[in-house]
Formats: C-alpha cells, structure tokens, sequence
C-alpha cells in the first residue's frame, strides 16, 4: 500500500515514483532573465523503465495498478492552459554534427521550426478531472510523477527521437511500419539503446541526446502540477514501459521559488545561484529528486553580455555569443549524480587569476605521489558503479594530486582571493589526494557568493561555493572550509548517502578529514598535528553539548528513521525525515556526532589502519549510494579483533546513531582534552586576556585603540564580546558582521536578544529589517522566531 506523505509537516516530500521510472539524462536549454527574476526554457528528461515496473511486469500488471490509481486520486486542480511563449523545437531529421553547438540559435524563432500556438496550448490539462476521468480512463492511465515545486509548467509533450538522423543505428534490427503502437515502441528502444551506450562513447552519446532533445514533438501530454509534484499521461498508455521515454518539458521559474535565489553581490551587481535549499532543485527544473534517480545532464544557458555562468559540469565552459549582447555557455556530466547536485550560479563574477608563485606551488605537487598509493591494491579492480567514464579507471587521473580549478568572486572581493584563497587551493588538494587517492571530478571552480549565503560553504560536483566570511578569518579558517568541501567530493558526492535522513556519511566525514587534509597542507609535525586535532575536538564537543542541552532529541538522532532507513514505497516516493524543519539547517550534530564516532573509530583501530579503510572504502563505493552499515561492516569485516572486544555494527548503530544525546563513550572521553598541552596553553591565554579586561574597567581607562582593531580581525569572536559586555561603541561592528556574514551571524541575533537590553533588541530588529529581504529563507524564518 503507498505511503501517505503529508507534505504540510516538516518532512519533505519526495513524489517521483522511481520504482517504475527512472529518469538516466536532463537536456536543460534555459534563458536567465534578470529584469523579470525568471529562468525559462526547457527540459528533456529520457528515461529507462523502472525496477519495480520489470519486478512485476513478469508477473502480470496488477501490481503497478494500485499504485496508478492511488497518484490518480493525489492530483491537484491547478489549471495548466497557460499560453506558451515563442519556444521552438528542432526540425526533424536534424543533422547532429557537432553538439557544442546544437543548442537553440537567435534564427529559431520561425513557426516552420515547431512553435506551439496559444491554441494548441489549450488541449493541455485544464482540470483535475481531465487528468484522470473515471469515466472515461477506468482508472487505468499510468502516471508519471516528477517533484516539482514554485515553477510555471507550460506544455508538456513526447519526442520523436526517431525522426533523428543516424539514429537508426540503433535499432537496425527493428523495421519502421506505419503501425503507431509499432512507432512508440521504436522510439522508446532508441531512448533504451541511447542511455545505455558504453562509456567510451560518451561523445557521441551527449551529441545524440542534444540531437534527440531538439527533434519535432509527436503529442502533447497531459500534466498537473500540486504543491510538490507534477504529474503527466498520455491517454491510453497503462503502463510504464508503454509511456514515453523522452518528454519535453516547457517552464519557467517563479521570482519567489525556493530553489535558487535572486540577489546583488558584494559588488552590487545582479546575480543568482542555487542556494542548497531543503526543497532541492524542484523550484528550478521539474526532476526526480529520490538519491536512487542518478542521472547525467547537459545544459545550454544563455544570459546578457557581461554575466558569467558557473555550473556543475566536467568542462570548462567558455562563452559563445549567439547574438549581440547574448552569451550561451554549454555544460555536462558524464557521471550520474542526483538531481539535487545540480548547480547554478550567474553573475559578474571576475576570474582571479593564478600568479607565478601559485602556479610554481602546483607543478611541484602535480606528480608527487600519494604516500596512500602504496594501499592501492584495488585499482585494477572492476569498480561496482553503474557504468560511466571514470576517473579511478583513469591511469592519468589517478596520478594527479592537483586537478585544474579556478576561483571566481565579485569585482571588490578578487585582492582578497588572491591574498588567501588561490594558493590555498593546490596545497589542500594535494592533501586530500595523498590522504584518499585519486579525485573523483577533473576539475574546481570555486566561487565567492553573495553574503546572504546561510552557510560558510557548499559543494557540488566540480564547484565549491564558498562564503565570504572565509577570506576574512585568515587561513585557518580559509583552508579549514575549503578542505571541508573538498572532502564532500569523495563522502556526499562519489558516495552518496541512500537515504537522506543519513546527512552524517556526507557531514560526519566532510569534519573528521577536514582535519587529515588541513594538518598535511600545513605539512606540521606529528605533535602539532596531536595538538591542533585535541584542541579542535573540545571546542567541539562543547559545541556538541550546548546544542544537545538546547535542542530537540528527536533531531539529535543520527539516523531518524532507524530500522526504516533507506525503505521507499512501491513506486519509490518518500520522505526526508524533519527536511524542511527550518532550525534543523543551522544545527550540527550530524557533522558533530559523525565526526566524534569517526574519531572514535579510528582511535579504536589505529589512524593508519583507519585511513587505509576510508581508501578501499572510496575505491568500492564511489559512484554508489551507501548505508550506514555498509562503512560499518566493511570496516569491521577488515578488523576482526575489533568484534572480540565488543565492537560490533550493532553496538555502534544503538550508541551512535539510534540514539540522541551524547553518545556514551564520548562522555567518557570528554575530559581527558583539558590535558592536551595546547589546550592548556589556549586556557592561559585566555584567563590573561580577561585579567587585562578587569583590570582596565577598574582603571577606568579606556580600550586602546590598536586592541580594539586586534580583535576585529576575528570578527564573530568580536562581536559575541561586544554583545556580552554590552560595549555600545562595538555595535557598529555588529551591524556590519550581520548584515556581511549572514553564515555566521544567525546565533547572533539570539544572544542580542538573550540579553533583555533594549538598545541591543533595537540593533537586532533594526539589522533583521535591513537584510530580510535578501536573507536565506530558512534563516529569516529562525530569525523571526528569535525577535517576535
């Protein structure tokens, strides 16, 4: 029986019925419209049958029709007859040359080229009860569900990849009739060949799928959208297999849409970027968002003369104008990924060049090898991936320890950049890959975004977004974020988690490695390498304690869902467990209580012994999704003396990650740190700073200026001192790290209200009005919740 979502809770829903189709490739062609804060365009999804549809089908048809008729009775009422804009399809039998530049040019505007008229528009689903009359369907259409969530959907159709040329070849075997049901059929087996071409024919595989993806409709569908979801069928098809396997998708995006969002960078120019929202990329492109929907994708994205677009994308893009004052920039992925991974970001960002010093740092890292090479006894292995062009069956890549990157940032931000940034890069990504091996994208780009950005970083394949409050805390706090990210490319990315509700596989070791990578980037000695790691691990079980004392146990629960996790319904939709609880964003006990059991792990069994099986780990997981138990098991299988002495799956499962609170072997350990001969010195420093502090408010004297001006070059530490002393002379500080360094200052907003002074609840409210409108959504809402 199909699970009832409830998508008005905190769990997020997601709708797509996977087990019956799954989407293998997007074909995104969209326009950024800056004026009218809207991305438009379209979407080409090809799809394969899914598990669940051949599981059955075997056995007779029955078993998927529950299922159709329960999404039937789901659907919403809102009207689709939305007049479509001048957009046009391919002509058919195109020629597919070169599919760099296949994409849509200035001259295809013509009627000739397929434009659908307003009236052709209207035979769309105007209703919900055209979408699954009882009357007339029996209940028995098959209903494709996609997650789609603030978009304007305009027209919905079938292509006719047959009407390609060359596409013939693959399916030589099948003799074209005029039969129409023969005509769906061959169409649906070209998708089937096209999606599963080897990797070394990626090439012509993106250049097919360009073609295919500009080839004439055959048919309008008939779609729905609701809250979450949309919904499209073709009358008369039952079944999934029988149901088109490439659809075009006519929308645009909404200016409020919670997927992306529209802003002025620190230079004040316009810009807009995927922000990591819990609702995904479903406000920015009608997708699967389920982690087991692991696709590749391609996009052609055109924007006004002097904006530059960033993406995920293996290539570096480099602009081609197709008009006066129009650029269109072409990227693509050739590994599967989840939807949610997709990344956007345009704007007037400058490229911040390397110089000579930096680049001098890269060549002499480029062919070290890794001191973790010597571990490597799997790469001749068959990796356990659905098959796609790998790096880690790359010889080349596997030798190189510094991949190309860039780093973009606005215009008054690039000195900075240079300053701290840029020659970080090479060092940390070395780091990483003598710690893990080899890197699983090609290249970085690595951009700056806009201070509304609610969190100190974000990665996603082959771009790292970074906040700006990074460059002002020196490089510790630079290198430490980046080699954070850096680390998502192996533990959230190549290895993704199978059930969401899981966010500690990808924070818990993004924390624990940040460390491993940090401390080889600075090459430091084993003894300040013991004392950075047992200074950090106190402030952070300090953390970790505040925020067990202050929080809600049920979000303190590793894996929520417990024996449930990773379980979908029968056509593969579910729920991601507190996914859209707004306060839940800003905790970070599944980065905390991931990277103590890491720790704990790893002190069990011996560093060296630890990181040899966090390498065979990647090297059997990349490119698939994992469990808990998966790391579990394998670690231990590899460990056998560890069971004898109590350690067991289990045991860490009911300790770790079933359980809130702090996890009892932590509570143990948690004062042997006060120990560690740098924590120690950190104390002293400490008390004589507020011996001095004491003795220059009985003095009466004044504050030194020079003081004041070392101690803002911290600033968050700063301005919680500001607070707590009520220092009204500091307050402009705080107004400015607010309104700067939204990633930091959410808790901020808590201790100026906390403190029940006037002046400092007047500074709270007064800097809550001024950045509202530009704030992260979930972060105004915390916020809010904080003042009112």
């Amino acid at each position: 029986m199909e699970t009832q979502l409830e998508p008005m809770k905190d769990d997020l829903p997601l709708m797509a019925n996977t087990s019956y189709m799954l989407v293998k490739h997007y074909v995104l062609d969209l326009d950024v419209d800056f004026r009218s804060k809207v991305i438009e365009g379209i979407i080409v999804l090809f799809f394969e049958t899914g598990s669940q549809y051949r599981k059955t089908s075997s056995t007779g048809k029955e078993g998927c029709r529950s299922q159709f008729d329960e999404a039937c009775k789901r659907r919403a009422s809102e009207p689709c007859h939305i007049p479509v804009p001048n957009l046009s399809a391919c002509s058919s039998k195109m020629e597919c040359n070169d599919f760099a530049v296949c994409g849509k040019h200035e001259e295809d505007t013509s009627d000739k080229n397929g434009n659908h008229s307003n009236e052709e528009q209207a035979s769309g689903m105007s209703s919900s009860k055209d979408c699954c009359d009882i009357e007339n369907h029996g209940n028995k259409d098959f209903l494709l569900v996609l997650d789609c969530c603030d978009l304007s959907v305009l027209k919905v159709e079938e292509i006719d990849v047959a009407a390609v040329a060359g596409i013939e070849e693959f399916v030589r075997s099948a003799k074209l009739t005029d039969s129409s049901k023969e005509l769906e059929n061959l169409r649906n087996q070209i998708v089937h060949e096209l999606v599963a071409l080897p990797a070394d024919r990626w090439k012509e595989q993106l250049r097919y799928f360009t073609c295919c993806s500009q080839a004439p409709g055959c048919g309008e569908l008939l779609f729905t959208t609701d809250t979450w979801s949309l919904e499209i069928r073709k009358s008369g098809i039952q079944t999934p297999a029988d149901f088109p396997h490439a659809i075009r998708i006519w929308y645009k995006t909404k200016p409020e849409g919670r997927s992306v969002t529209w802003t002025t960078d620190q230079s004040g120019r316009p810009c807009v970027y995927t922000v990591g929202s819990p609702i995904n990329n479903r406000a920015l492109f009608p997708c699967q968002e389920p982690p087991v929907a692991l696709s590749t994708w391609q996009a052609s994205v055109r924007a006004a003369a002097g904006f530059v677009v960033l993406m995920s994308g293996e290539n570096s893009a480099e602009p081609v104008q197709l008009r006066e004052g129009i650029l269109s920039w072409y990227y693509y992925v050739t590994m599967p990924m989840p939807a949610s991974t997709f990344t956007i970001a345009v704007g007037c960002w400058q490229e911040v060049k390397q110089q000579s010093f930096t680049a001098a740092i890269q060549s002499n890292i480029e062919f070290s090898l890794p001191s973790s090479q010597a571990d490597f006894r799997w790469h001749d292995e068959i990796c356990g991936h659905v098959e796609y062009p790998c790096r880690f069956q790359d010889s080349a890549a596997r030798l190189q320890a510094v991949i190309p990157y860039r780093v973009f940032a606005p215009w008054c931000l690039m000195e900075r950049c240079e300053e701290c940034l840029i020659q970080l890069i090479p060092r940390c990504l070395s780091a990483a890959y003598t710690t893990l091996g080899t890197h699983p994208f090609s290249r970085l780009d690595v951009l700056i975004v806009p201070s509304n950005f609610s969190s100190l970083g974000m990665a996603s394949p082959h771009i790292i977004f970074l906040s700006q409050s990074v460059l002002l805390g020196g490089s510790h706090l630079c290198g430490t974020r980046l080699c954070h990210e850096i680390a998502h490319a192996w533990f959230g990315l190549a290895i993704g988690a199978h059930d969401w509700t899981e966010e500690w596989i990808s924070e818990g070791f993004a924390t624990f490695l940040e460390d491993t990578f940090w401390a080889r980037a600075q090459q430091l000695s084993h003894g300040e390498v013991k004392g950075q790691q047992e200074l950090k691990a106190l402030l952070r079980w300090r953390r970790l304690r505040d925020e067990v004392q202050n929080s809600e146990e049920e979000l303190q629960v590793l894996r929520p869902k417990k024996e449930s996790t990773g379980e979908l319904s029968e056509s593969g939709a579910s729920v991601v467990k507190h996914g859209l609880k707004a306060e839940k964003i800003f905790m970070q006990v599944h980065y905390l209580k991931g990277y103590f059991l890491l720790r704990f792990l790893a002190r069990a069994i011996g560093e060296a012994s630890y990181l040899a099986s966090l390498r065979k780990f990647v090297h059997k997981f990349h490119g698939r999704l994992v469990l808990s138990q998966d790391f579990l098991c394998m670690l231990l299988e590899d460990i056998p003396e560890q069971q004898k002495s109590g350690l067991t799956v289990e045991s860490i499962i009911q300790n770790w990650l079933d359980t809130p609170g702090i996890p009892k072997p932590l509570q143990e350990e948690g004062e042997t740190w006060q120990e560690c001969p740098l924590v120690q010195q950190v104390s002293a420093e400490v008390t004589k700073w507020m011996q001095a502090n004491q003795r220059i408010r009985k003095s009466g004297k004044k504050k030194r200026k020079q003081d004041e001006v070392v101690f803002q070059k911290v600033r968050h530490r700063w301005c919680e001192l500001v607070v707590k002393h009520k220092y009204v002379s500091g307050y402009g500080d705080v107004e400015k790290f607010l309104r700067e360094d939204q990633a930091m200052g959410v808790y901020l907003y808590g201790e100026l209200m906390l403190n029940e002074d006037v002046k400092q609840q007047e500074l709270a409210h007064k800097c809550f009005a001024a950045a509202q409108e530009h704030m992260d959504t979930s972060a105004a809402k915390v916020v809010a919740e904080m003042l009112f």
